[in-house]
């Protein structure tokens, strides 16, 4: 199993209101890509973070293998939820990848 985990900062011009609606957001819209992807097993995204934490948002996901991971970074679905509900509203993005 790969797994895959993302850590996002949101711009800083977006309101305490408009950061919330791009969470839930990107939360619902990311978390829906499960059963539509070949070999993505599981996503959830955290947006409840406390207040010692220094980002916005995580993204936490399995996959079967290596290659199914790259299979959903160029998968049309993936790439169309990250353009519309998460790439325009970050400022910066850290990814760690790794087998379990």
């Amino acid at each position: 199993m790969v797994k895959h985990v993302i850590l996002w900062q949101l711009k800083d011009e977006l309101s305490a209101e408009e950061k919330q609606t791009v969470r839930e957001n990107a939360k619902k819209n990311l978390e829906s890509l499960v059963g539509k992807i070949d070999g993505l097993l599981s996503v959830e995204v955290n947006i409840d973070m406390l207040e010692s934490s220094n980002v916005d948002m995580m993204l936490d996901t399995s996959f079967v293998d290596e290659a199914s991971l790259k299979g959903y970074q160029k998968h049309p679905t993936h790439v169309e939820v990250a353009n519309t509900f998460v790439r325009p509203f970050t400022k910066s993005r850290a990814c760690f990848d790794y087998n379990k």
